[in-house]
């Protein structure tokens, strides 16, 4: 399976929108960068589908774009106009040539979901490789309202608890993809959220 971020080049502010190529052409987040719509037709005529880590706006703001260009079937946690697939945690979504488990992971976002393979994490904001913050393990921002640190660090616990031995590749909804022991870059994120410090302290 290909995976290639079409949002790389960017130049505003956007997530890393993520393009899984294979059986079924999928691109986890739409991201908020005009001409993602372009960025994808470099590399696939049919997008089959979208997932949704999360509906912030960063993840979100180029999906009518999308759909109206590609038509895919979107599948999301909450309720979206152009959800046609509703996530539950425990569902499962084909992404790629791999099938992707659901698990609901709030705290960032309330209807916040990461996807694990037997090989692959998408990690929406939940965890990441590095951002600015930390590196090697970090997490998303829950300083805003509706945010919860201590909903987050359950998340992280039950992402810990489904994700599969094999895992080696981490896609993440900002900063670097990673490619090696992604539980240990889990673990690390998840002790450093519990030491309760501020990730953008003032």
């Amino acid at each position: 399976m290909d995976i290639v971020n079409v949002t790389a080049d960017a130049e505003t502010f956007t997530c890393n929108a993520f393009l899984a190529l294979g059986e079924r052409a999928v691109l986890v987040d739409a991201g908020a960068m005009e001409g993602v719509v372009d960025a994808v037709r470099e590399h696939t005529e049919t997008l089959d589908g979208v997932v949704l880590t999360h509906q912030h706006g960063d993840h979100v703001a180029q999906l009518d774009a999308v759909v109206e260009a590609f038509d895919p079937t979107v599948h999301a946690y909450s309720e979206h106009p152009h959800r046609t697939h509703e996530i539950e945690d425990g569902g499962t979504v084909e992404v790629g040539d791999e099938l992707f488990e659901a698990v609901y992971t709030p705290g960032h976002a309330a209807d916040h979901v990461s996807f694990v393979s037997e090989t692959t994490l998408f990690s929406g904001d939940v965890v990441v490789h590095d951002d600015g913050a930390f590196e090697y393990g970090s997490f998303g921002r829950t300083d805003m309202p509706g945010q919860s640190r201590e909903r987050l660090i359950e998340s992280i616990r039950s992402l810990l608890d489904r994700l599969p031995v094999g895992v080696e590749h981490l896609y993440a909804g900002h900063g670097d993809e990673f490619h090696g022991d992604v539980r240990d870059v889990v673990e690390t994120a998840l002790e450093r959220a519990e030491r309760r410090e501020p990730k953008y302290p003032e």
